[in-house]
């Protein structure tokens, strides 16, 4: 990702979406619009009846669900060079593609147990006071009722992978119901948060079959993958919250934005430092090549940096565009890198294999 690159995406966010949209997308108007059905985009596409449990899902704004597909697919891609031989492509593909489906599922039922626990709050802020829970278009008893749902969905897709992999995403659970608490009673719930989405970087090791408490290579990869995303998670998340940084200390809703907004920039910069750096501790572990540490953190330092100078967190337009884009700019980066490390090694790993077949 170069400047020349991330100028190109920032001249795309002068593009305004809908006023309508203002409330519900990450944008600010002066105007407190009342609710109106969406009249293009996916949701226009549903039956009227459904639109209120896409909206609670945010099933139109799927940022969410990369930033949470993101770490499974980075943990995936950094185990798989690391079996003997190397996974092949199809395991790789087919457990990347069950993360993804789980991503989407546990992502809306985050977003579900989050509006249940802010009902009350997300009335008072412009950005959330349509949500449907909050403009009352779904009970908090369907909300639960269909929270139970999408975990169950959640359960089939996570029993279609080793059974350590199901015990590791269990124990998950606790945290994605106690990130709304945690911005009651402190101001840094994006670590809770970081707990939460980050959790996937460290199932993907258990997922393609290598053990984490006996392979200490493995333990410490995935120690450091999980670390360095908590990193990035508090970073894009402290962006996130600067559009409500005024409602927000209005209705008593506490952030790491509200804690440090005279220094944003300079704690999003050792956000950033300490996530490169904690990413390149979790390539060595790995045995990682030099696509990886180019490409994924070499990459991720330039997107990262250019995102931080760019960014104008007295603009809820701004702040949300990067939001927005900034898992593919960055999640895409360190996913190419990855890619590349093990597509090399892999191959490598097959030579090595048809050498020791020739010389028996």
């Amino acid at each position: 990702m170069t400047p020349a690159i991330a100028n190109a995406f920032h001249q795309a966010k002068t593009q305004s979406l809908p006023a309508i949209e203002a409330g519900r997308s990450g944008q600010s108007s002066s105007v407190a619009l009342p609710y109106a059905a969406p009249t293009s985009g996916l949701l226009s596409k549903i039956p009227p009846s459904w639109v209120p449990y896409a909206e609670l899902i945010r099933l139109d704004k799927p940022a969410g669900t990369y930033y949470l597909f993101f770490p499974c697919l980075f943990s995936t891609l950094m185990a798989a060079p690391m079996l003997t031989p190397a996974a092949s492509l199809g395991s790789v593909t087919s457990f990347s593609l069950l993360f993804l489906a789980g991503a989407v599922i546990m992502r809306g039922a985050g977003c579900t147990i989050n509006d249940l626990w802010d009902r009350n709050l997300d009335p008072h802020v412009q950005r959330t006071r349509l949500r449907p829970i909050a403009r009352g278009a779904i009970t908090p008893f369907n909300g639960v009722v269909f929270t139970g749902f999408q975990l169950l969905a959640g359960l089939a897709v996570l029993v279609q992978f080793p059974i350590p992999c199901i015990l590791y995403g269990t124990l998950s659970l606790p945290l994605v119901a106690s990130y709304p608490l945690a911005k009651r009673i402190t101001y840094y719930p994006q670590v809770v948060l970081g707990l939460t989405f980050s959790w996937g970087a460290i199932m993907g090791f258990p997922a393609l079959g290598l053990d984490l408490i006996s392979n200490s290579a493995v333990l410490t990869a995935a120690a450091f993958l999980y670390a360095s995303n908590i990193a990035w998670t508090v970073l894009y998340d402290m962006i996130y919250a600067h559009m409500d940084i005024k409602d927000d200390a209005k209705a008593g809703i506490k952030s790491i934005a509200l804690k440090h907004d005279a220094d944003t920039k300079k704690v999003l910069t050792g956000l950033a430092i300490t996530q490169v750096a904690l990413l390149a501790a979790a390539g060595m572990a790995s045995g990682a090549g030099p696509a990886f540490f180019i490409g994924s953190c070499g990459g991720a330092l330039v997107s990262l940096g250019v995102m931080i100078k760019r960014v104008n967190l007295k603009s809820v337009n701004d702040c949300w565009w990067w939001f927005r884009n900034d898992c593919w700019i960055t999640g895409g980066t360190i996913s190419a890198g990855l890619a590349a490390d093990y597509l090399i090694r892999k191959a490598n790993s097959d030579d090595e294999a048809g050498t020791d077949a020739d010389d028996q």
